[in-house]
């Protein structure tokens, strides 16, 4: 995630266009005790509570338009599981918890568990973190389907020339969607001289993308396709590969393959210092309009109508590298595992886990009180 480079309120004034007058109480607390450091690794369990359903608010962005006729999703019958919740949610901080299963005759998927805390609702927006990874790929499989992009064994250069005579000149696009790039990268999020952190920090040269700027000077450490090391820097390289390779924002491009089709609330993308898409974090969408990606994505595995090529989500959902973990893998900017089922993670909290074989999709949204945390 990028810094946001202009103070709080100059954001909301100046890029947001958005009135002191029109901010609720929340934001309004927000803006008053937020540090001088506005990235979001560092700032308090009370924050992230006021800010992740309010990022539009605070940091320019730009907006999918939902469909005119959504997705539908019906009532289904209660889980009884003898599970209790509510103290889940508690224990998890969770702000917004549904699972749905579709039927495998057909039919809208139904809800059965839907729960909301934290003060959250209901068709309100929550930040996504690195869920937005698995949107991000997602759209380069339509990239694909569309003939922008020609190959995922095209070097990415070829898309960004500013990556020209950098360690991502002999990178595939497949090696980026992988993160088996063999480029250095440091993830560590309580550090605060990792690249995760000093990426939004840095200043681009005049007229240089950031995210190009800051990805150019990294060092190689392994052979291309040798290494898997999770890098949300390359995600954001890839949203600005798709932008070139569409020649549309990357919003926009997110708006005409999914949202104007399927989702019922608007979505929203922060835009960093050279006005491109976080694409590696950072998209705000409603807690039912996640689980409408994995609907479309069982959908898709089970033969239904798709934007994507044959076989690139059997493709993208099972294992391309090993993390490392038993059971467990990377696919395209996918948590895979063994059984089939994959997930769409997310720091402090968010999720989208999908079984297509089960018809079953769960999404999380939350706000853990560390960014990450094996409980």
């Amino acid at each position: 995630m990028k810094k946001w480079i202009l103070g709080l309120l100059a954001l909301i004034v100046v890029a947001g266009g958005i009135t002191w007058a029109s901010l609720d109480k929340n934001t309004r607390a927000l803006v008053a005790n937020l540090p001088t450091d506005l990235n979001v690794l560092f700032w308090t369990v009370p924050q992230r509570d006021a800010a992740f359903r309010v990022m539009e608010k605070l940091a320019p962005t730009r907006s999918a338009k939902p469909a005119a006729a959504p997705l539908a999703l019906a009532p289904g019958a209660p889980i009884k599981a003898g599970f209790d919740f509510d103290a889940y949610m508690k224990r998890q901080r969770n702000a917004g918890l549904i699972i749905l299963q579709i039927p495998k005759a057909g039919g809208a998927p139904q809800v059965r568990l839907e729960q909301y805390a934290l003060g959250f609702a209901q068709g309100e927006r929550w930040t996504s973190f690195s869920v937005a990874k698995s949107f991000t790929s997602t759209l380069v499989g339509a990239a694909v389907k569309d003939g922008a992009i020609k190959s995922l064994e095209d070097k990415v250069s070829a898309y960004i020339p500013g990556l020209k005579g950098s360690a991502y000149d002999d990178v595939t696009i497949r090696q980026l969607l992988t993160m088996t790039s063999g480029v250095k990268w440091n993830e560590d999020y309580t550090d605060p001289k990792s690249d995760v952190a000093l990426f939004n920090t840095f200043k681009p040269a005049k007229g240089e993308d950031a995210t190009v700027g800051y990805m150019k000077n990294l060092p190689r450490e392994a052979a291309p396709g040798s290494k898997w090391v999770y890098k949300t820097g390359e995600t954001n390289l890839i949203g600005v590969l798709i932008s070139s390779a569409t020649k549309k924002p990357l919003t926009a491009y997110l708006e005409e393959k999914l949202w104007s089709r399927f989702m019922e609330t608007s979505g929203d993308w922060v835009l960093g210092a050279s006005g491109h898409e976080i694409s590696g974090c950072c998209m705000s969408a409603s807690l039912r309009d996640y689980a409408r990606l994995g609907v479309v994505l069982v959908n898709e595995a089970r033969g239904g109508e798709t934007f994507l090529p044959k076989g690139w989500l059997a493709e993208a959902t099972t294992k391309q590298a090993d993390i490392g973990t038993p059971g467990k893998g990377y696919g395209f900017q996918w948590w895979t595992y063994d059984d089939g089922s994959y997930a769409a993670q997310g720091i402090f909290g968010q999720g989208i886990f999908i079984d297509a074989a089960r018809g079953l999709v769960i999404a999380s949204n939350g706000n853990w009180p560390t960014a990450t945390d094996p409980k």
